[in-house]
C-alpha cells in the first residue's frame, strides 16, 4: 500500500499577524511557519498503518510554503519513506482548490491507494482539501477520521460525529481520508534525526501540472478581527467577584431574583 501525506505549513498562531499593503493576504516575510496540526495528525495516522502492515508512507508538500524542506525532513525522521516537494502550476496560490488541483496533478503521475491528509488547516479552517482532491481523483472520500486500519480489501475507518458519536466506515481504495485526530499523539523527532535527514538528502522535487479546474474564487480583501472594548474585569474576593457577575447577569435579565 502507498499512502501519500500532503503537508501544508502555516503560520505560527503565537506569531503577530499582519495583511499586506493590498490586504488580499497576510504578510508572510517575517513569520515562522509550522506544521499545520491536522496534517501532523494525518502523517501520525499514516505511520501507524505503515507499522502495522507494512505501507510505504510519502509526504508531499508545495515548494511555495516556508519552511516546507524542515517539515518534510521532519516527516522522513518520524518514519516516512520519502518526501516530495511539488513545484509548477498553482504552486505559489494560498487558494485551497489550488492545492487541491496541484495535489491531483501529482497523483495523476505517482498514484497511491490512499491519501491521508489533515481534515483543515488553521490559516482556514474550511476543511474543503479532502473533498476537492477525492473530486479531483474520481475517489471515495471520508473526512473527520479518528483513526484507519487496513484490511485484506481496503480500510476501515472511525468517523466522528457531533456529540462523541463515532461509526465505522469500509472503505474501497484508493480513497481519500480526511484527518481530525490520530489514534495517538504525533511523535517526536530528535533534531539529530532530522539532521541525518537532511544531511541524506531524501527530499525529491517534482514538477507538477494541476489537474484542470473550474474557475476559482479571487480573494479581495482580508479583515482584521474587529476589536471592541466589551470586556470589563472584576476584580476583589470571590464573594466580592461572585455577586459583581450575579448582578451583571439580573441588569441583562439572564437571571431572576
Amino acid at each position: 500500500m502507498r499512502i501519500v501525506v500532503p503537508i501544508k505549513a502555516v503560520p505560527d498562531l503565537v506569531e503577530e499577524i499582519e495583511l499586506t499593503s493590498d490586504e488580499t493576504d497576510i504578510d508572510r516575510e517575517f513569520l515562522k511557519f509550522v506544521v499545520s496540526e491536522w496534517d501532523a495528525q494525518a502523517l501520525e495516522e499514516a505511520l501507524l498503518v505503515k507499522d502495522a502492515c507494512g505501507a510505504e508512507v510519502v509526504a508531499v508538500g508545495l515548494a511555495s510554503d516556508p519552511d516546507i524542506d524542515q517539515a518534510l525532513y521532519t516527516a522522513i525522521a518520524k518514519g516516512a519513506d520519502a518526501a516530495v516537494r511539488l513545484t509548477g502550476g498553482a504552486a505559489d496560490s494560498v487558494l485551497t482548490s489550488d492545492r487541491a488541483a496541484l495535489l491531483a496533478g501529482y497523483l495523476a503521475t505517482e498514484p497511491a491507494d490512499l491519501v491521508i491528509t489533515g481534515v483543515q488547516a488553521s490559516d482556514d479552517l474550511d476543511g474543503q482539501l479532502p473533498p476537492m482532491l477525492a473530486a479531483y481523483l474520481r475517489q471515495p472520500h471520508v473526512s473527520v477520521v479518528v483513526g484507519v486500519v487496513a484490511t485484506a480489501d481496503g480500510v476501515t475507518v472511525r468517523q466522528e460525529f457531533a456529540g462523541g458519536r463515532v461509526h465505522e466506515l469500509a472503505v474501497r481504495l484508493p480513497a481519500v481520508v480526511g484527518i481530525q485526530a490520530a489514534r495517538q499523539a504525533p511523535r517526536y523527532a530528535p533534531i539529530t534525526r532530522i539532521r541525518q535527514a537532511m544531511q541524506a538528502g531524501g527530499v525529491r522535487e517534482v514538477a507538477a501540472e494541476p489537474a484542470p479546474a473550474g474557475q476559482a474564487p479571487a480573494v479581495r480583501r482580508m479583515y482584521r478581527p474587529e476589536q471592541t472594548s466589551h470586556a470589563q474585569m472584576l476584580t476583589g474576593s470571590a464573594d466580592d467577584v461572585a455577586e459583581a457577575i450575579a448582578g451583571l447577569l439580573r441588569d441583562r435579565g439572564l437571571v431572576k431574583g
